[in-house]
């Protein structure tokens, strides 16, 4: 029999000075039997740092052609396509066709480093593609925000951000990776 996802419900409050964007979400999270407690939470800190009415969750590891993130317009063209973790080129390149803006938020420390360095030649051309790392650090200590109902709230100013619950604040240290480049495919 297979595993079910695990619901999780999150009221995630956002004080985004950078962007000047202040609002609640009340984000439900179908956790994957597979998924960490590190990468759902990256992935509530992704929604965090691009949070809009339109973005949502996607159904993320049980779908292959769906981002973990995106966010479509009136007509459902997909204007951000989001994921989380370390995909292949193959599936960045496919989203980079489908998509207007493509990001990737890779987590893990050596590993994302590794990742990054096997597959970054075939990919230095997208004209759309965002590639940020967040540092192990930080995604180690967002886990132990992790728990199946919280509230959260998360500050960015200055390009510096921090999540925090009732008990813990996180400082995250995201690094960018790779900006689009003007040239086209």
């Amino acid at each position: 029999m297979a595993l079910k996802a695990t619901i999780c419900r999150a009221t995630l409050q956002i004080a985004d000075m950078d962007r000047n964007y202040y609002h609640d979400h009340v984000l439900t999270i179908a956790r994957h039997p597979s998924e960490t407690d590190e990468r759902m939470m990256v992935r509530i800190l992704v929604f965090a740092l691009h949070a809009n009415d339109a973005l949502s969750f996607g159904r993320g590891l049980s779908a292959e052609d769906e981002p973990d993130l995106w966010q479509k317009d009136l007509t459902g063209s997909i204007e951000a396509w989001i994921d989380v973790g370390q995909p292949d080129d193959k599936r960045i390149r496919k989203a980079c066709g489908r998509a207007e803006q493509v990001y990737i938020y890779s987590y893990g420390g050596h590993a994302s480093k590794l990742w990054w360095n096997q597959i970054s030649d075939k990919l230095e051309r997208t004209r759309n593609l965002t590639v940020k790392s967040v540092a192990q650090s930080a995604s180690k200590a967002l886990a132990m925000l992790a728990d199946r109902n919280m509230q959260l709230n998360c500050t960015i100013q200055d390009e510096q951000i921090w999540l925090a619950n009732d008990r813990d604040t996180v400082q995250v240290a995201v690094e960018t990776v790779k900006t689009p480049s003007a040239a086209g495919y």
